[in-house]
């Protein structure tokens, strides 16, 4: 039987690396989302393409609808603000709108289809799941409660036959992170604390998001999964 595995946030970054590594598996049928055409348009042939805005929680349902079992489900959507505007009241309830809450919908959704397959799902949280952020609150607060949600869902839903796990990237090259990786003082200061001497790449997250998938995670679930080089050990 085909697995598919529906990758929330799929269309650039992280998402997009680890829908690619699952669409590279025999026997998988890969859907990558993005929350707009534009973001959708050069996706691998390999890889079916849908446009979901998570923070409408009725074209989320509709979405998570048309499928009728889901092996995987991976939350990778998410934005962050820079410039301190996360300290604005409205910037900071619409980046935990979208990162927190719109994970939430999406597992809710998700969750008759997942059940169905005695599926899994891998969120994703954060290096600042586990450290505070002076210039992003609302990331690391969002972060931190993806965190919770995945713990408190991997009680609930084990019953359901749903694995729910998390990996928490460390720190990686994508557009959220192109302000660090231009600052060389900050960027110095992030590779002297990673153990590895690198930044992460997105490739890097497709192995674990696919170890988390596998039957070889079978009795896995509630883990939250650094994959930062050593950063968080140091």
């Amino acid at each position: 039987m085909t697995r598919t595995i529906v990758v929330v946030g799929g269309s650039s970054g992280i998402g997009r690396a680890i829908a690619t590594g699952f669409a590279g598996e025999d026997g998988t049928r890969v859907v990558a989302t993005g929350h707009e055409e534009g973001f959708i348009a050069d996706l691998p042939e390999n890889v079916e393409s849908a446009v979901l805005d998570v923070q409408d929680a009725d074209a989320v349902a509709t979405f998570f609808a048309g499928f009728n079992r889901i092996d995987v489900l991976v939350n990778c959507a998410g934005v962050i603000r820079r410039n301190g505007a996360e300290f604005r009241h409205q910037d900071f309830a619409e980046v935990l709108d979208i990162n927190l809450n719109g994970t939430q919908r999406c597992c809710e959704a998700a969750h008759i289809a997942l059940q169905a397959a005695g599926g899994c799902i891998i969120n994703t949280a954060s290096m600042l799941t586990y450290f505070g952020s002076a210039t992003s609150p609302a990331y690391a607060a969002s972060k931190g409660g993806v965190a919770q949600l995945t713990k408190s869902l991997a009680i609930a839903w084990a019953a359901d036959g749903i694995r729910v796990n998390a990996i928490a990237p460390g720190w990686i090259v994508t557009d959220l992170t192109r302000a660090l990786t231009e600052d060389t003082a900050r960027s110095e200061h992030i590779l002297s604390r990673t153990p590895m001497k690198r930044w992460g790449r997105p490739a890097d997250l497709a192995g674990p998001a696919r170890f988390l998938a596998s039957p070889e995670a079978a009795f896995v679930t509630g883990v939250i999964l650094p994959v930062d080089g050593g950063y968080s050990a140091s």
